[in-house]
């Protein structure tokens, strides 16, 4: 089984959060780290990637101003935020498994099974990466977009926990009307921990690429930025 980093950044700003990605992207393409998933919140935040025509770089809501940057990734414009869940994986495809389809797909099972252990019902719609409840009026409840740079992913999964849906409604979320975006408090009507939240996301993320943790140092990037390194569950 291959050795990963799970990374837990808190709540960082985007532009952060980004160049500590990129860090990372290039020193796992020299093969001088192993795979590594940051867990993260952003604070109020749109990012639009190549498919968006959007070229706003901020965008009101209600009295607030929020930023919006336009990103390497794939998909559309959408929205992060406090109680919405953010990974991205910094992973190495080897040679004999570059398949970004099916990476994509083991994403989205990592989202279905932790949406599962919380008695959420959710499901793959065809055509469109991301996850969806499975109801009669099937709302969206995850969103993935990603990016790769020398095989290297980035950029990554965007879970809605007890996100603020109204941030949504000042755009059309992966080229969606906002109605169609949901939260799993939305759902499921009770208050669920983001911290359990992530356990899951992290069990399910070792379970389904297959990966195991070793130990890694205090200083990890190289701007001399540190974070928290968690062990998976």
């Amino acid at each position: 089984m291959k050795q990963a980093w799970l990374i837990d950044l808190g709540v960082r700003d985007y532009p952060e959060a980004w160049e500590l990605q990129l860090d990372l992207v290039a020193r796992r393409a020299r093969d001088e780290i192993p795979d590594v998933l940051f867990l993260l919140e952003h604070p109020h935040v749109y990012t639009v990637g190549r498919k968006s025509r959007d070229q706003r770089r901020e965008i009101r809501v209600g009295s607030e101003s929020v930023p919006c940057h336009a990103i390497e990734r794939g998909g559309d414009i959408t929205y992060h935020g406090p109680g919405q869940l953010v990974g991205y994986p910094i992973s190495k495809l080897p040679e004999h498994e570059r398949d970004l389809h099916g990476y994509l797909r083991n994403i989205e099972e990592v989202l279905i099974r932790t949406c599962a252990d919380f008695g959420i019902p959710v499901e793959r719609r065809p055509g469109l990466t991301g996850v969806w409840t499975s109801e009669k009026i099937s709302r969206k409840i995850a969103s993935i977009g990603v990016a790769v740079k020398h095989w290297v992913t980035y950029h990554g999964f965007a879970l809605n926990v007890s996100t603020d849906l109204r941030f949504f409604h000042a755009i059309n979320p992966c080229g969606f009307d906002a109605s169609v975006m949901t939260s799993m408090e939305r759902y499921s009507g009770k208050p669920i921990s983001l911290t359990h939240v992530k356990n899951q996301i992290a069990e399910h993320f070792s379970s389904v690429f297959h990966i195991t943790l070793e130990d890694t140092p205090g200083m990890l990037f190289s701007n001399g930025q540190a974070a928290n390194v968690t062990k998976f569950v």
